[in-house]
Protein backbone atom coordinates (compact mmCIF):
# COMPACT_ATOMS: atom_id res chain seq x y z
CA UNK A 1 0.00 0.00 0.00
CA UNK A 2 1.21 3.52 -1.10
CA UNK A 3 0.76 5.81 1.78
CA UNK A 4 0.67 9.62 1.37
CA UNK A 5 1.37 11.38 4.18
CA UNK A 6 -0.15 14.83 5.36
CA UNK A 7 0.36 17.06 7.81
CA UNK A 8 -1.92 20.46 8.81
CA UNK A 9 0.46 22.96 10.32
CA UNK A 10 0.43 26.46 11.67
CA UNK A 11 3.60 28.70 10.67
CA UNK A 12 5.77 28.99 14.22
CA UNK A 13 4.99 33.42 14.33
CA UNK A 14 5.24 34.55 18.03
CA UNK A 15 1.72 35.23 19.32
CA UNK A 16 0.03 33.36 16.03
CA UNK A 17 1.06 29.38 17.85
CA UNK A 18 0.85 28.29 20.58
CA UNK A 19 -0.79 30.92 22.59
CA UNK A 20 -2.87 28.68 25.46
CA UNK A 21 1.29 27.67 26.19
CA UNK A 22 2.06 31.19 25.37
CA UNK A 23 0.26 32.73 28.08
CA UNK A 24 2.36 31.00 30.79
CA UNK A 25 5.87 30.54 29.19
CA UNK A 26 5.88 33.54 26.56
CA UNK A 27 4.97 33.72 23.12
CA UNK A 28 8.29 33.64 21.68
CA UNK A 29 9.42 30.73 23.81
CA UNK A 30 6.14 28.85 22.59
CA UNK A 31 7.12 29.64 18.77
CA UNK A 32 10.19 28.40 19.43
CA UNK A 33 8.84 25.62 20.59
CA UNK A 34 5.72 24.78 18.06
CA UNK A 35 8.82 25.23 14.96
CA UNK A 36 11.27 22.39 17.15
CA UNK A 37 7.83 20.26 16.98
CA UNK A 38 7.39 20.94 13.51
CA UNK A 39 11.34 20.34 12.73
CA UNK A 40 10.41 16.55 14.56
CA UNK A 41 7.26 15.96 13.08
CA UNK A 42 8.83 16.45 9.72
CA UNK A 43 11.70 14.57 10.17
CA UNK A 44 9.56 11.49 11.76
CA UNK A 45 7.68 11.79 8.46
CA UNK A 46 10.39 11.88 6.33
CA UNK A 47 12.02 8.87 7.99
CA UNK A 48 8.88 6.87 7.69
CA UNK A 49 9.65 6.94 3.72
CA UNK A 50 6.77 7.42 2.26
CA UNK A 51 7.42 9.20 -1.35
CA UNK A 52 3.99 11.52 -0.98
CA UNK A 53 4.50 13.93 1.41
CA UNK A 54 2.28 17.19 1.92
CA UNK A 55 2.42 19.88 4.43
CA UNK A 56 -0.83 21.99 4.46
CA UNK A 57 0.17 25.33 6.00
CA UNK A 58 -1.73 28.19 7.94
CA UNK A 59 0.67 31.47 7.59
CA UNK A 60 4.13 31.56 6.08
CA UNK A 61 7.61 30.22 7.14
CA UNK A 62 9.24 33.24 5.85
CA UNK A 63 8.05 34.77 9.04
CA UNK A 64 8.35 32.12 11.03
CA UNK A 65 10.88 31.13 13.81
CA UNK A 66 13.59 28.65 12.06
CA UNK A 67 11.28 29.40 8.93
CA UNK A 68 15.00 29.30 6.63
CA UNK A 69 15.60 25.73 8.22
CA UNK A 70 11.89 24.56 8.12
CA UNK A 71 11.55 25.65 4.30
CA UNK A 72 15.38 23.56 3.52
CA UNK A 73 13.93 20.65 5.58
CA UNK A 74 10.45 20.20 3.22
CA UNK A 75 12.39 19.33 0.15
CA UNK A 76 10.78 16.64 -1.46
CA UNK A 77 7.32 17.77 0.08
CA UNK A 78 4.66 19.30 -1.51
CA UNK A 79 3.22 22.60 0.88
CA UNK A 80 -0.29 24.02 -0.22
CA UNK A 81 -2.03 26.61 2.00
CA UNK A 82 -4.19 25.54 4.25
CA UNK A 83 -8.10 27.15 3.18
CA UNK A 84 -11.46 27.19 5.32
CA UNK A 85 -13.06 29.78 8.14
CA UNK A 86 -12.26 26.68 10.55
CA UNK A 87 -10.19 23.92 10.92
CA UNK A 88 -12.70 21.23 10.37
CA UNK A 89 -13.10 22.96 6.78
CA UNK A 90 -9.53 23.30 6.37
CA UNK A 91 -8.89 19.64 7.36
CA UNK A 92 -11.56 18.87 4.65
CA UNK A 93 -10.12 20.96 2.18
CA UNK A 94 -6.10 19.64 2.50
CA UNK A 95 -7.12 16.38 2.34
CA UNK A 96 -8.99 16.66 -0.98
CA UNK A 97 -5.73 17.76 -2.30
CA UNK A 98 -4.23 14.39 -1.58
CA UNK A 99 -4.06 11.39 -3.11
CA UNK A 100 -5.07 8.18 -0.95
CA UNK A 101 -4.55 5.92 1.45
CA UNK A 102 -3.04 9.19 3.35
CA UNK A 103 -2.19 9.47 7.29
CA UNK A 104 -2.71 12.65 8.30
CA UNK A 105 -0.94 14.11 11.80
CA UNK A 106 -0.39 17.76 13.02
CA UNK A 107 2.46 19.79 14.81
CA UNK A 108 1.26 18.74 18.57
CA UNK A 109 2.35 15.33 19.02
CA UNK A 110 6.65 15.60 18.41
CA UNK A 111 6.90 12.17 20.33
CA UNK A 112 5.40 10.28 17.41
CA UNK A 113 7.73 7.95 15.57
CA UNK A 114 7.85 6.37 12.03
CA UNK A 115 6.70 3.20 14.12
CA UNK A 116 3.39 4.72 15.66
CA UNK A 117 2.77 6.22 12.05
CA UNK A 118 3.47 2.71 10.92
CA UNK A 119 0.83 1.13 12.94
CA UNK A 120 -1.68 3.61 12.44
CA UNK A 121 -1.18 3.23 8.08
CA UNK A 122 -1.89 -0.59 8.84
CA UNK A 123 -4.85 -0.57 10.17
CA UNK A 124 -6.25 0.72 7.03
CA UNK A 125 -5.23 -2.81 5.99
CA UNK A 126 -8.72 -4.13 7.65
CA UNK A 127 -10.47 -0.77 8.71
CA UNK A 128 -11.30 2.16 5.74
CA UNK A 129 -9.82 4.54 8.40
CA UNK A 130 -8.27 5.03 11.40
CA UNK A 131 -8.64 7.67 14.45
CA UNK A 132 -6.00 7.87 16.88
CA UNK A 133 -6.62 9.55 20.67
CA UNK A 134 -5.12 11.96 22.29
CA UNK A 135 -5.12 11.87 25.81
CA UNK A 136 -7.29 15.03 25.97
CA UNK A 137 -10.24 14.17 24.02
CA UNK A 138 -8.58 15.31 20.91
CA UNK A 139 -7.26 12.86 18.09
CA UNK A 140 -3.21 13.09 16.83
CA UNK A 141 -3.59 10.96 13.79
CA UNK A 142 -6.64 10.27 11.41
CA UNK A 143 -6.02 7.76 8.10
CA UNK A 144 -8.47 7.33 5.60
CA UNK A 145 -8.28 5.04 2.28
CA UNK A 146 -10.36 7.34 0.31
CA UNK A 147 -9.38 11.23 1.46
CA UNK A 148 -12.70 12.77 0.34
CA UNK A 149 -14.24 11.13 3.19
CA UNK A 150 -12.98 13.73 5.60
CA UNK A 151 -15.82 15.60 4.22
CA UNK A 152 -17.51 13.84 6.99
CA UNK A 153 -15.37 15.90 9.24
CA UNK A 154 -16.98 19.11 7.90
CA UNK A 155 -19.20 20.14 11.25
CA UNK A 156 -17.03 18.76 14.25
CA UNK A 157 -16.19 20.87 16.40
CA UNK A 158 -12.44 20.43 16.98
CA UNK A 159 -9.80 21.64 19.78
CA UNK A 160 -12.82 20.07 22.69
CA UNK A 161 -12.44 17.56 25.30
CA UNK A 162 -14.89 15.01 22.91
CA UNK A 163 -13.48 15.97 19.27
CA UNK A 164 -12.02 12.26 19.43
CA UNK A 165 -15.76 11.26 19.88
CA UNK A 166 -17.60 13.37 17.71
CA UNK A 167 -15.15 12.90 14.98
CA UNK A 168 -15.43 9.08 15.85
CA UNK A 169 -19.47 8.86 15.64
CA UNK A 170 -19.08 11.17 12.15
CA UNK A 171 -16.84 8.55 10.56
CA UNK A 172 -18.99 5.97 11.33
CA UNK A 173 -22.51 8.14 10.18
CA UNK A 174 -20.55 8.50 6.96
CA UNK A 175 -20.42 4.33 6.46
CA UNK A 176 -16.76 3.96 7.30
CA UNK A 177 -15.50 1.32 9.46
CA UNK A 178 -13.16 2.85 12.46
CA UNK A 179 -9.39 1.18 13.23
CA UNK A 180 -7.54 2.33 16.12
CA UNK A 181 -4.05 3.48 17.41
CA UNK A 182 -2.26 4.12 20.74
CA UNK A 183 -3.12 7.13 22.53
CA UNK A 184 -0.52 10.03 22.26
CA UNK A 185 -0.31 13.26 24.37
CA UNK A 186 -0.48 16.53 22.25
CA UNK A 187 1.22 19.53 23.89
CA UNK A 188 -0.74 22.28 24.74
CA UNK A 189 0.25 22.83 28.25
CA UNK A 190 3.21 23.26 30.37
CA UNK A 191 2.51 19.72 32.00
CA UNK A 192 1.97 18.67 28.54
CA UNK A 193 5.30 20.19 27.37
CA UNK A 194 7.09 18.66 30.16
CA UNK A 195 5.90 15.21 29.69
CA UNK A 196 6.35 14.87 26.03
CA UNK A 197 9.92 16.55 26.12
CA UNK A 198 11.14 13.55 29.04
CA UNK A 199 9.78 11.11 25.78
CA UNK A 200 12.54 12.08 23.50
CA UNK A 201 15.74 12.96 21.91
CA UNK A 202 14.76 15.51 19.63
CA UNK A 203 14.29 19.23 18.69
CA UNK A 204 11.59 19.95 20.81
CA UNK A 205 12.90 17.98 23.89
CA UNK A 206 16.55 20.16 23.37
CA UNK A 207 14.47 23.35 22.99
CA UNK A 208 12.59 22.62 25.97
CA UNK A 209 15.96 21.77 28.25
CA UNK A 210 17.78 24.70 27.68
CA UNK A 211 15.21 27.03 28.69
CA UNK A 212 15.37 28.11 32.25
CA UNK A 213 12.17 29.88 32.40
CA UNK A 214 10.10 26.46 31.20
CA UNK A 215 8.32 25.85 34.15
CA UNK A 216 6.83 29.34 34.76
CA UNK A 217 3.20 28.18 35.14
Amino acid sequence: MTITLLVMAKAPVAGQVKTRLGADIGMEYAAELAAAALLDTISTCTDFGARRRFLALDGSLADAVRGHELSSRLEGWTVVPQVGDTFAARLVAAHAQVPGPVVQIGMDTPQVTPVDLGVVAAGLATHQSVLAPAVDGGWWALALRDPSCARALGQVAMSTEHTYADTHHALVEAGLSVGGAPAHVDVDTVADAELVAAMGSGEFSRTWARHPNRRTA
